[in-house]
């Protein structure tokens, strides 16, 4: 799906069995990206012509692995992949939460004022991962896309995993190496990873990691 560059917002919709207005909240998303992205460094052109297969598409993948997940916390939310995506299709479900941490005090005003024109259902802290601990709360999913290798994310995620959250990080073609590296991190087994593929890139894969019990 991702390798159609024609792939735009009536694909993801009928892919994703999304309603139209769902799609507009990621249009409002998509359409402030632009306008912002020409002031500040969040992403390239060709990265934005691809917003609805290479970002949307693989952000809103993590719905169907978690159908029942409520609260959600994305870590280095950055353009609001997968963190804005996942409020987007999130709003109207009651209970529905999703909190974006973002060190970077202009990508922290970006996410807010998408969530302000979009509507969504999420709130930034302007925090460093490391301060936001285990959060406001206790979450269903923690999520991070294209923030850190395996090891570090795990270290990241720990409060929050420890309080009953499973994780869910989408990965690249280098993740053996990368689960080789996590051995550390994954506690001798106190920590379990599960790979799973990608339904937007072939070459991708989602991890999930949960707590032992």
């Amino acid at each position: 799906m991702s390798g159609r560059s024609s792939y735009g917002r009536a694909a993801f919709e009928h892919d994703l069995g999304v309603s139209h207005e769902t799609s507009e909240r990621l249009e409002t998303h998509r359409r402030l990206l632009a306008e912002w992205s020409g002031r500040m460094n969040l992403v390239g052109p060709k990265e934005l012509e691809a917003f609805w297969s290479r970002h949307a598409l693989d952000s809103a993948q993590l719905l169907k692995l978690a159908p029942n997940a409520k609260r959600w916390v994305d870590l280095g939310s950055g353009a609001g992949f997968p963190g804005l995506v996942l409020a987007a299709l999130l709003a109207g479900t009651p209970g529905a939460m999703v909190h974006v941490v973002e060190a970077t005090a202009k990508k922290a005003a970006f996410l807010s004022a998408v969530i302000d024109a979009a509507g969504l259902p999420a709130k930034v802290f302007n925090l460093r991962i490391e301060d936001f601990g285990a959060g406001e709360g206790c979450y269903d999913i923690v999520t991070a896309r294209a923030l850190a290798p395996l090891s570090r994310l795990i270290l990241y995620a720990k409060p929050i995993l420890d309080r009953g959250a499973q994780g869910l990080f989408h990965k690249g073609a280098d993740l053996d190496a990368e689960l080789a590296a996590a051995k550390d991190a994954l506690d001798g087994g106190a920590y379990r990873a599960d790979v799973l593929e990608s339904l937007s890139d072939p070459r991708g894969r989602i991890v999930r990691i949960t707590k032992a019990a």
